[in-house]
C-alpha cells in the first residue's frame, strides 16, 4: 500500500504505468526478503520464546521458522531461501502499484469531480478534502481483491512451499479456479480500513501538520512524514486482519480453513497478542519501503513522461 501520489494530469498513462511499475519491482528486490519473514511469523501458531524452552533452543526455533529447510545452511543459501515465489510476488507487486499508484488519485478525482460537496459539508473543506482523499484509498484497497490469486500464490510460496510439490502454475491455476480467492471477503475486510488509514493518515499529516494545500507539492521531507504516518496507522489497524487473511491463505489447496475458525483457534491458542504477531518487522520496514517506492514513483514518472515525449 502506497501513500497518495500526484494526479499527473501532465503526464501520460505510459509514463505512469512505467514509473509505477519500476517502483514495484525495485521495492520487491529490496523488501521482499523481509516480507517473508514478516508471513512466516504470522504463519507460525506456536510460542517462540518461553514455554520452557531455554534461550538457545527458542533461538534455534526462530531459525527453523524463518529460515525453514535453510536452517542450518550457509548465510548466502538462508538469505535466497527469502526469495519463494519471487515470480508470484513480482506479478503482484507490480500490479499492486500499478493499481495503487494510479488508481487512487483517479477515484479521489471522480469524489472530488462529483461528490465533493458531500465531503465538504459534512466533515467541513479541511477535514472533508482528508477524508475523501482516506475514502478513495479505501475503494481502491476494496478492488484490490482482483490481484487476489497472485497474493495466494505468492504467500504459499513464501509459508508452505509444499503444496507446490510436483504442480506448475498452469496446473494449480486449473484445479484450483475460483478457489484462489479464498480469503476474498476477510482481504477486503482487512484493506478498507488498512487503505483509508494509509491514505487518510498520509492527507491529515500533510493537511494539519504541513498546512499543504496542493499536497502534490509536497517536499522529500514532508512525503517521508506524511508516509511514515498514514503507513504506520496502516499496518497497526490491519494487523489483526492481515493475520487472519495469511493464514487462510497458507493453508494447503486441499484442507481450507474459514476465518472464523482461524480466529477461534487463535485466541484460545496464542490469545489476543497473536493478532499482532509479525506487527514489529512489517513497521519496521514500512517507513523505507513507502518512502522508497513513493520517491521511485515520483521520480520515474516525469522521466520517462519526457522520454516519451522526446
Amino acid at each position: 500500500m502506497s501513500p497518495p501520489i500526484a494526479s499527473g494530469k501532465s503526464e501520460s498513462g505510459t509514463a505512469r504505468f512505467l514509473g509505477s511499475a519500476s517502483s514495484g519491482i525495485l521495492e520487491l528486490l529490496i523488501f521482499h526478503p523481509v516480507d517473508t519473514v514478516a508471513k512466516r511469523l504470522m504463519s507460525n501458531q506456536s510460542k517462540i520464546f518461553g514455554d520452557g524452552r531455554t534461550s538457545v533452543e527458542s533461538r534455534a526455533l526462530l531459525n527453523k521458522i524463518v529460515f525453514k529447510d535453510a536452517a542450518n545452511e550457509a548465510f548466502m543459501r538462508k538469505y535466497a531461501s527469502l526469495f519463494p515465489g519471487l515470480g508470484f510476488a513480482a506479478g503482484y507487486k507490480v500490479a499492486q502499484r500499478v493499481y495503487k499508484f494510479g488508481g487512487q488519485p483517479f477515484v479521489k478525482d471522480y469524489l472530488n469531480t462529483h461528490h465533493k460537496s458531500v465531503f465538504t459539508n459534512t466533515f467541513g473543506e479541511k477535514t472533508g478534502k482528508t477524508i475523501m482523499h482516506a475514502t478513495a484509498g479505501s475503494l481502491v484497497g476494496i478492488g484490490e481483491i482482483a490481484l487476489l490469486p497472485l497474493d495466494v500464490l505468492k504467500i504459499k510460496r513464501q509459508t508452505n512451499p509444499e503444496a507446490f510439490r510436483g504442480r506448475g502454475f498452469v496446473t494449480i491455476v486449473k484445479d484450483e479456479g475460483m478457489g484462489l480467492y479464498r480469503g476474498a471477503g476477510w482481504t477486503a475486510a482487512r484493506n478498507a480500513p488498512g487503505s483509508f488509514a494509509l491514505f487518510g493518515g498520509s492527507a491529515f499529516v500533510k493537511e494539519y501538520m504541513f498546512h499543504l494545500e496542493d499536497y502534490n507539492k509536497a517536499t522529500f521531507f514532508q512525503n517521508f512524514c506524511s508516509s511514515i504516518g498514514g503507513a504506520v496507522a496502516s499496518i497497526t489497524v490491519a494487523a489483526p486482519l492481515d493475520v487472519v487473511k495469511t493464514r487462510i491463505q497458507n493453508r494447503n489447496f486441499d484442507n481450507p480453513e474459514s476465518g472464523l475458525n482461524i480466529i477461534k483457534d487463535l485466541i484460545k491458542k496464542e490469545g489476543f497478542a497473536g493478532f499482532f504477531k509479525g506487527l514489529t518487522p512489517k513497521i519496521l520496514v514500512v517507513g523505507p519501503k513507502l518512502i522508497f517506492s513513493f520517491t521511485v514513483a515520483q521520480q520515474l514518472i516525469p522521466f520517462f513522461d519526457k522520454a516519451i515525449k522526446n
